[in-house]
């Protein structure tokens, strides 16, 4: 059976849930892609770590800040155009990514909770406290290269980009948030994303459970086990601007 896209009309709440494969559409390297030129021997998650940062804090820092300058090269896409757009349309929407730029938000979603932190909110790596200077846009060779981080102005401690790294807990009150929305939504969009990470990967699982329609849109097919879970499969960027064409006209 096929997903029949006048459910998307009339969805009274609808959560979209993204990952890595949306922002990869804009030409933003996914995590394990990211790796080439001068950082093609690094493992990226020993570049990920509260430890990795506390051993080379420049060499870490160099890293997300050339990730960091890769995102503002990037525009958001049709995907996230479209995502943006089907706020417009239904009573309800909660966007709710995996991903670490701020695509969705340059492409006019508002609220939108992530899940892994973002690139665009450096910390205290010692107080936690939000870093309230202006980053620059880092002059860096195009594969990257170490960088010193700036100082907190609070108690002098290195500034860390502000992403969850391996061992850290995501944001509980995004990741409440996110539970809540998949508790209450009637249909669930997961775009782009393999729907592994944990704990992130319990949310279209948990919607589908409290009776949500769930909806896979992927390159590659996804194995529907449930009723009322359907794949579609292509690039989000040209399947969500289908579907709302279809859903409104």
């Amino acid at each position: 059976m096929e997903f029949d896209p006048q459910r998307l009309a009339q969805a009274r709440h609808l959560l979209v849930f993204t990952g890595a494969g949306v922002s990869a559409e804009s030409g933003i390297p996914t995590f394990r892609d990211a790796l080439s030129g001068l950082w093609e021997h690094f493992d990226p998650a020993r570049l990920a770590t509260p430890q990795a940062f506390r051993e080379d804090p420049a060499l870490v820092w160099g890293w997300y800040e050339w990730r960091r300058l890769k995102v503002l090269e990037a525009q958001p896409n049709p995907a996230h155009l479209a995502i943006a757009e089907l706020a417009r349309r239904v009573p309800r929407l909660t966007l709710v990514t995996q991903n670490v730029d701020d695509l969705h938000e340059r492409a006019g979603s508002s609220e939108v909770l992530h899940l892994h932190g973002s690139l665009h909110t450096p910390k205290c790596f010692a107080c936690n406290r939000p870093f309230n200077g202006q980053l620059p846009v880092p002059e860096l060779p195009e594969q990257g290269a170490s960088l010193e981080p700036p100082r907190c102005s609070g108690c002098n401690g290195k500034i860390r980009p502000g992403v969850v790294w391996f061992g850290e807990a995501l944001p509980q009150q995004a990741l409440k948030d996110a539970f809540k929305a998949a508790d209450e939504c009637d249909l669930l969009l997961s775009v782009g994303t393999s729907g592994l990470v944990q704990p992130a990967a319990q949310i279209p699982l948990r919607a589908l459970h409290q009776g949500a329609t769930l909806v896979h849109i992927n390159p590659q097919p996804h194995t529907c086990s449930a009723p009322g879970e359907y794949s579609l499969v292509g690039p989000a960027g040209q399947i969500l601007p289908q579907l709302l064409r279809q859903a409104f006209g």
